[in-house]
């Protein structure tokens, strides 16, 4: 119980301030721990990150399936999918989203995260295809283009580029993919 306490914590912590800066003294200080239980959790401090970044990344996932298991037809199953994904996202701080991209490990979890749920949307969007809610668009391709922009996202490009933090940036696509795959009349 306490650790998923102290994860929870770390998390909402990271997720405000970043985490680049953070040492373990500094991160038992605000979490009124001692080291020896931070250590308890992860045996370095970059063990330490990539286990917050993690936990993080799977309460995510739970809640945008969740949402999306309350989802009925293609449309909305994608709607709902693509903004909960933005709504997870949103109380993190660009300041989380750089150290993210600046550390191999967190990184390497962000774009793990992301490819499954570039899957997760190709599936969706095939289901749409099949039952006609949405255009006949190949399926792969669509996938490939979202797959492309989400890597952008995640890469910190789409908010050099627009300045769009990463919630926005899936909300705005989102809308882009929805409305692009409406069927025409």
């Amino acid at each position: 119980m306490r650790q998923a306490q102290l994860f929870d914590q770390l998390v909402e912590l990271f997720l405000t301030d970043g985490f680049a800066s953070l040492t373990i003294d500094a991160l038992a200080a605000r979490l009124r721990c001692s080291k020896s239980t931070l250590y308890a959790l992860a045996g370095t401090r970059d063990e330490l990150v990539r286990a917050v970044v993690v936990h993080f990344f799977r309460r995510a996932t739970e809640r945008v399936e969740a949402r999306l298991a309350e989802a009925e037809g293609p449309r909305a199953r994608l709607v709902a999918y693509l903004e909960a994904v933005a709504e997870q996202l949103k109380p993190a701080s660009a300041a989380f989203f750089d150290d993210v991209a600046a550390s191999p490990a967190a990184r390497e979890i962000y774009e793990r995260n992301t490819a499954a749920a570039a899957r997760r949307v190709e599936q969706l969007v095939a289901e749409g295809v099949e039952s006609g809610a949405f255009r006949p668009v190949h399926v792969g391709f669509v996938g490939d283009l979202l797959s492309a922009e989400m890597v952008r996202i995640q890469r910190r490009q789409v908010a050099r580029a627009t300045g769009l933090d990463d919630s926005a940036a899936y909300a705005e696509l989102a809308a882009l993919v929805v409305d692009g795959l409406a069927p025409r009349s």
